[in-house]
């Protein structure tokens, strides 16, 4: 079942609208070397990464189930639909991107 619920999500998701929602994102994660300021780490390249994997994390930064207070406040203002279309958008890039 939860693979079905992974599908539905990425076929849901609209990877135009979602290069539209998803500058904020490539801020961080598009930027080679890019540290976050606190917690100090790398900001990960998220394209082509599995939509279902990026939805699951954002509803996990959204609900505070996972830790990061700039990922959290990004997600909090994101609805399903938006997570969904960023997802299919990264998705859709090449791996590292």
């Amino acid at each position: 079942m939860a693979g079905l619920f992974a599908f539905e999500v990425f076929a849901a998701g609209n990877p135009v609208a979602g290069r539209d929602k998803s500058h904020t994102c490539i801020g961080c994660h598009g930027v080679p070397n890019m540290d976050n300021v606190y917690p100090t780490y790398k900001a990960p390249k998220i394209g082509g990464q599995s939509a279902a994997y990026i939805v699951s994390a954002l509803k996990a930064y959204a609900d505070g189930s996972r830790q990061h207070s700039t990922m959290r406040a990004q997600a909090e203002s994101m609805t399903d639909e938006d997570m969904a279309d960023i997802a299919a958008y990264l998705q859709s890039l090449a791996p590292g991107e």
